[in-house]
């Protein structure tokens, strides 16, 4: 991984009270910060949607 793929873009994301509650409170339970726990979860859903196949395939 060269110093290209460690440096992150930032993002504006505007969620919802509610969401964000859930978020922190998942994010505590996982141990880790509310931008962790929003960037782990979109790179789960990358991975799983990179490994899905399209249909008819």
């Amino acid at each position: 991984m060269d110093n290209k793929d460690k440096e992150k873009k930032q993002i504006l994301l505007r969620v919802s009270p509610a969401l964000w509650k859930e978020l922190a409170a998942w994010a505590e339970d996982d141990f880790r910060s509310i931008n962790g726990q929003i960037e782990y979860l979109l790179t789960e859903c990358v991975k799983k949607r990179k490994g899905k196949k399209p249909d008819g395939e």
